[in-house]
C-alpha cells in the first residue's frame, strides 16, 4: 500500500535513526522502505545493507540531486501510496497511519503533509504560499522574526501550525502522495536538484484540480540541514540554481531581474 523513499547523502548517522524509527514502530499498512544513496563517502549503504536488510537500498552511483533520486525510488516500488522521507527525520509511532488515514479522508486531495518539529519540539515553518517575489519576502521576514522569537511573528506562526487546512506547498522532508497523482505530473521535476522541487511538485499536483492538505496533528521530528552542512558552499551553490530555475518556469518574467540581483551581489557564478 505505500512506499517510503528516503534520499540519503553523507547522512549516515542520521539515516540510521531514521530507519531505527521506522523499524521499531512500523506502519499499520503494508509498506516498503526504499534508500536511495547519492553516492555517500561515508559507509550509508553498508550500513543499511548490514543492519537494515528487509529495506531496499539503491545505490544512485554519485550525487544525482534530491529530484532525481527521489524519482528512482518512486520508480522502484508500486504502491498506491509514496512517503517521500528525509533522511534526518524521526517518525514516531502511529504518525504515518494517521496521515494516511488523513489523506483518505479527503478525496479531493493529492498531497498531505504533517507537523514538522525541531529536536526541542519546536514547530518548523514547513508550508506556506506559493513562491513569488511577494509571498517569497513574506515568508523570509516571517521566518527570520520567527526564528529569533519576536513575540507578534511567534504567536501568529504557532498559530497557523496548529491549523489543519489546504495550503500551496508542504515541505518534501515529509510528503504523502497519491501514486497516481505523482505519475499524472511527471513525479519531481529534476531540474531542481535540491531545494524547491516540493513546491514546485505540490504547484504541478494543485493544477490539476487536486488538493494539499496540512496535518498538525501529526508531528514529525526533523533535524534540518545535516547535508548542507556537511557541504555548506555546494548546497549555496544548489539552492541558486534551484531557485532561478524554478523563476524560469513559474516566473519567467522575474528571472531576468532574479539573475541580474543575484550577480550584482556577488552570489551567482557565471557557467
Amino acid at each position: 500500500e505505500l512506499a517510503v523513499v528516503i534520499v540519503s547523502y553523507n547522512t549516515r548517522d542520521d539515516l540510521a535513526r531514521t530507519l531505527h524509527s521506522l523499524a521499531s514502530a512500523p506502519p499499520s499498512l503494508s509498506h516498503q522502505v526504499v534508500v536511495v544513496d547519492n553516492g555517500s563517502k561515508d559507509g550509508s549503504l553498508d550500513m543499511v545493507r548490514g543492519t537494515y536488510p528487509h529495506v531496499l537500498a539503491i545505490d544512485a552511483g554519485a550525487n544525482l540531486g534530491f529530484s532525481k533520486a527521489n524519482n528512482i525510488g518512486i520508480r522502484a516500488t508500486a504502491s498506491d501510496l509514496v512517503l517521500l522521507l528525509n533522511s534526518d527525520t524521526e517518525v514516531p509511532g502511529g504518525a504515518i497511519d494517521a496521515l494516511v488515514r488523513e489523506l483518505r479522508a479527503h478525496p479531493e486531495a493529492g498531497v498531505a503533509g504533517p507537523r514538522l518539529v525541531d529536536a526541542q519540539g519546536r514547530p518548523e515553518l514547513s508550508i506556506g504560499r506559493m513562491i513569488g517575489p511577494i509571498n517569497e519576502l513574506r515568508q523570509k521576514v516571517t521566518g527570520a522574526l520567527y526564528d529569533r522569537g519576536w513575540g507578534p511573528v511567534r504567536r501568529r506562526v504557532e498559530r497557523s501550525l496548529a491549523t489543519p487546512r489546504e495550503v500551496d506547498w508542504v515541505s518534501g522532508a515529509c510528503l504523502l502522495v497519491w501514486r497516481a497523482d505523482a505519475e499524472a505530473v511527471g513525479l519531481l521535476d529534476e531540474r531542481f536538484f535540491l531545494y524547491t522541487e516540493d513546491v514546485d511538485f505540490c504547484a504541478s499536483v494543485r493544477r490539476r484540480g487536486r488538493r494539499v492538505r496540512f496535518v498538525p496533528s501529526v508531528e514529525v521530528r526533523h533535524l534540518r540541514g545535516r547535508s548542507r552542512r556537511a557541504s555548506p558552499s555546494a548546497a549555496l551553490a544548489a539552492y541558486r540554481r534551484s531557485h532561478l530555475a524554478f523563476y524560469a518556469k513559474h516566473h519567467p518574467h522575474w528571472h531576468g531581474l532574479l539573475r541580474a540581483y543575484l550577480r550584482l551581489r556577488g552570489q551567482l557564478r557565471e557557467g
